[in-house]
């Protein structure tokens, strides 16, 4: 009986022990590091990387599995789960500075960071492991699905260097965020999170259900594209609120769950570099939003006059090409069965198309109350951009257009690359009633067909309209 209630307090105090232990609660090993030298047959992860991509001659890739003759892999970890930012994930890129390529590696195993701290050289066995793409990104794992290793199997096959290398971050600009930098450690400098994302938490918002979005702007550009800042609702910093000001952030650069678009998912906020007291300086017309139009109607343009595929040209509207031979130009839009204006470098060949479209000029001194609405929409933007900007000091001459000075409309809203192709977007009800003397609104389409077409998508304006009380 005694040896029973030994063995019961012995149990007690084991049960004890490991329930004081939170689950992310781990700190680094503090061991002795064993050398590991190079397994025999370890390759660069850009030899994998190309050898998927080729499996076809250039074609579609499909996954590819490995065996016992394919050797190790190495590898830099740039990842790290101690935040709870990532989970049964290990990513890796090819080199601690200047990386080309990286790869997701599932593991069916957490903590990781424990062992594979950021910047720890590894070398992972490929054998029985199938290399392909999940969420948009190269990843290994178990199977065409891509599974998970199994806990029982991931010290065997994810095998830890003695090196922990100094990961320095590639410097990237947002408008130079691309497929080439997935699962690769960059820092993107000169950006802040847009006015709409200030006072948000990082992951606990009405709608955050798997990761919470947010979007941050470059300081260079207005106009740019922003790109989604994505934290894990089961991160430690969820409820921790955006920073504001400005400056740059370290993080890897991923695609979301369906693929859709890029983002930039950093570790922990260390990550982050921002001067709270610094916010971005646009040069932009911002007065605001308004309940809706006015009485009077200043400009009412819905483009049924022109003729299609010829430019478009209606009275008073300037249409100036500054680069390149594309203009606006008059079709029918079948889906809204309706006529419309255009600009695209789709088959141009232009190396730069730069193409405005300016409302006629009016006084916004002899009225008050102005309010600008238009429709947008677009096929397959990509690159391109539509810009919405005012003027107060154009001279009205197309000789003119380029040395006068064109502020962003900050509240006008352009629809997005991701809109359904078909669908036309409302601008919203912008407000003009805070500048003053003669001016214009123009349109400005900026494209290229170079380089595979990656900025010769187009965008469609119909029913501009300028009114006043």
């Amino acid at each position: 009986m005694k040896n029973l209630n030994k063995l019961f307090a012995l149990l007690a105090v084991v049960a004890i022990s490991f329930s004081c232990v939170e689950d992310d609660d781990f700190a680094i090993p503090d061991l002795n590091e064993v050398v590991v030298e190079a397994p025999a047959g370890t390759a660069n992860l850009t030899t994998i990387i190309n050898q998927y991509e080729n499996t076809f001659g250039g074609q579609d890739p499909e996954p590819i599995t490995f065996d016992a003759t394919d050797g190790f892999v190495e590898g830099y970890v740039v990842s790290s789960d101690e935040g709870g930012n990532y989970f049964k994930e290990l990513v890796i890129q090819n080199a601690p500075e200047n990386p080309t390529v990286g790869v997701n590696v599932q593991a069916d195993l957490s903590p990781l960071f424990t062992r594979f701290n950021f910047g720890r050289k590894v070398y992972i066995k490929l054998d029985g492991l199938t290399l392909g793409e999940s969420n948009g990104v190269y990843t290994l794992g178990i199977g065409e699905d891509l599974e998970r290793i199994f806990a029982s199997e991931v010290l065997n096959t994810i095998l830890r260097d003695e090196e922990t290398a100094a990961i320095v971050p590639k410097e990237v600009t947002l408008n130079e965020v691309n497929e080439s930098l997935e699962n690769q450690w960059v820092r993107v400098s000169n950006v802040q999170f847009l006015d709409s994302e200030l006072g948000k938490t990082f992951a606990t918002e009405r709608g955050d259900t798997f990761d919470g979005d947010r979007l941050i702007q470059t300081c260079e550009d207005f106009f740019a594209t922003p790109l989604v800042f994505q934290t894990s609702t089961f991160a430690d910093f969820k409820s921790i609120r955006v920073p504001e000001g400005s400056g740059s952030i370290d993080g890897l650069i991923l695609r979301d769950f369906r693929d859709e678009f890029f983002v930039l998912k950093a570790n922990a906020p260390s990550n982050f570099d921002f001067d709270p007291t610094t916010r971005c300086e646009f040069d932009v017309v911002a007065c605001g939003t308004a309940n809706g139009p006015g009485a009077n109607s200043l400009i009412n343009e819905n483009f049924n006059g022109g003729v299609n595929n010829t430019a478009t040209m209606p009275a008073g509207w300037t249409n100036y090409v500054q680069a390149g031979t594309v203009e606006w130009e008059s079709y029918f839009d079948g889906d809204r069965n309706s006529p419309a204006t255009r600009a695209t470098t789709f088959r141009s060949g232009d190396e730069s198309s730069i193409a405005w479209l300016i409302t006629p000029q009016i006084d916004f001194d002899a009225q008050t109350g102005e309010v600008l609405n238009f429709f947008t929409s677009n096929d397959f933007a990509d690159a391109s951009t539509l810009e919405v900007l005012f003027s107060n000091d154009w001279d009205g001459t197309p000789a003119g257009v380029e040395t006068a000075t064109w502020s962003a409309l900050a509240d006008a809203t352009v629809v997005p690359n991701s809109e359904f192709f078909r669908n036309f977007v409302s601008s919203g009800n912008i407000s003009l009633d805070c500048v003053d003397g003669t001016g214009a609104i123009a349109f400005k389409y900026t494209g290229n067909d170079v380089d595979g077409g990656t900025a010769n998508g187009g965008y469609q304006l119909d029913d501009v309209t300028i009114t006043s009380n």
